[in-house]
């Protein structure tokens, strides 16, 4: 029978069933897509309720564009036993698409790549791609409107785990392009429309620690005056850090020349958020306790900082949740001796217990081990006008859960005023194939100068353009 697509998506089986969202008439080998009634239209009956509390700790069979969730400090459960549950990554399958909300579609843009992770936008419109594991940096250039780059570079290769990507100056006219690898920034010089680099690479940050959590972001502030800097713990838990530092005063003496909450011997540096000049002078600790902020970005209606937040594994299925959050200068979020504010990490009981009451609760909780690697504010036109002002987060998913859940692209919500509401809503979803496999892992988001998002997954190496469809597909 031939295989037919509904809203970019292809029916896992490749028919159009009895539960579809559209029926379809089939003349021609064209389908006309007609409003009925629907699974989807059903999840977005479902998405008013909002999921809270233990109903919004979900899996993957709960997952589809359109349901929300609303998790709290509150919903916080009680420590469980650790249930590791590795997923097998398979072929993409054949003819499979992400599933989007109704009036999206995704188009794949590329394929085969083997880690593509954080991407960013340049100014003139050109899309830049860590190939982290290829040590490289990848350029598209993709007309508006198209989801078919005209051009496919190498910018620069010979790097070490690159991940992070900014532009300096910020604004339209960038002179030099950072890259963060594990261990160092550097940047190389460039101008609108550069395709490739031959200039050798300038260090700006040294001697970054590089072992296990690698992933280094980076941006400049809104004003161009300082580079943010995202250092992971060495560690899940921080086990083989000596309980106190060995300094005069022990944590008295450490507390009266260190930030609050900085961590000390193997941790030393770590679980940071840092802030330069753009010339890698004056380094100054941002935010500490912050266990793995695998993305940073600038919420632009506001002018702040905004990190997504890996925690740590270890205590249970769904303790401690993930997040999201605004990040103030000086902030603590109480890596490695508590989570979600002061709730104390029993392999760390009685430790460091002057900072009880001194952790900040993240704003946006997001279900234990989803593992949000990017977020990016949308800004543009393609999308609904509901859109603008959301974030989206990418949850590459975790092995530390007895059933599978991340592995999909969330959008969280905010008012008017620029302020969180503590909701996110599945957006882009079916990467997952069983609960033991999965084909898809999102890291990678971007908005394009078109009002399109772009996100990279490095499962099977691909990277995807979302934008608003039109109601007759041939």
């Amino acid at each position: 029978m031939q295989h037919v697509r509904r809203y970019g998506i292809l029916d896992p089986k490749g028919l159009l069933t009895p539960g579809s969202v559209l029926s379809a008439i089939l003349t021609g080998g064209i389908v006309v897509l007609l409003a009925g009634q629907s699974a989807y239209t059903q999840v977005g009956q479902e998405a008013n309720k909002v999921l809270v509390g233990a109903t919004a700790f979900g899996d993957w069979h709960n997952d589809a564009p359109g349901v929300r969730r609303l998790i709290t400090a509150q919903d916080l459960p009680e420590i469980g036993k650790e249930e590791p549950s590795f997923a097998e990554v398979v072929p993409m399958p054949v003819g499979s698409r992400p599933r989007v909300p109704e009036g999206f579609s995704a188009e794949l843009v590329a394929s085969g790549l083997a880690q593509p992770r954080a991407i960013r936008a340049a100014p003139n419109g050109d899309l830049f791609v860590a190939n982290s594991s290829e040590n490289e940096v990848r350029v598209y250039r993709i007309p508006h409107g198209s989801s078919k780059p005209t051009i496919s570079e190498v910018f620069v290769a010979g790097l070490h785990q690159p991940y992070g990507i900014a532009f300096y100056p910020p604004g339209p006219d960038p002179q030099w392009i950072y890259i963060a690898n594990s261990s160092s920034v550097v940047r190389f010089p460039y101008k609108n429309g550069d395709l490739k680099t031959t200039a050798k690479p300038e260090s700006i940050v040294e001697c970054i620690p590089a072992t296990h959590h690698w992933t280094r972001d980076i941006l400049f502030t809104p004003d161009g005056k300082r580079l943010l800097l995202t250092i992971a713990s060495g560690s899940n838990a921080a086990l083989d850090m000596f309980p106190w530092p060995l300094v005069p005063g022990g944590i008295d003496g450490w507390n009266k020349t260190h930030p609050l909450g900085a961590a000390w011997d193997s941790e030393e540096g770590r679980a940071n958020i840092l802030s330069f000049n753009p010339d890698g002078t004056d380094e100054k600790v941002y935010a500490t306790g912050i266990r793995n902020p695998a993305g940073i970005t600038i919420q632009p209606a506001t002018g702040q900082l905004w990190a997504v937040v890996n925690e740590r594994d270890g205590l249970g299925n769904n303790t401690p949740f993930d997040y999201a959050t605004y990040v103030q200068e000086g902030t603590f979020y109480g890596w490695p001796w508590f989570y979600i504010g002061g709730h104390e990490d029993p392999r760390h009981k009685g430790e460091h217990t002057d900072l009880q009451g001194r952790v900040t609760v993240p704003d946006v909780l997001i279900q234990a081990h989803s593992a949000p690697l990017q977020i990016v504010f949308y800004k543009g036109e393609d999308f609904p006008a509901e859109y603008d002002g959301s974030a989206f987060v990418t949850l590459h998913g975790s092995w530390d859960r007895s059933i599978r859940t991340g592995y999909k692209v969330v959008r969280l919500l905010f008012d008017k005023s620029g302020k969180p509401t503590g909701e996110y809503e599945d957006f882009m979803t079916g990467f997952v194939v069983s609960d033991k496999q999965v084909w898809g892992r999102p890291v990678g988001v971007a908005v394009a100068r078109d009002g399109s998002l772009f996100v990279t997954e490095d499962g099977n190496g691909t990277i995807w353009r979302i934008s608003r469809t039109r109601s007759v597909v041939h």
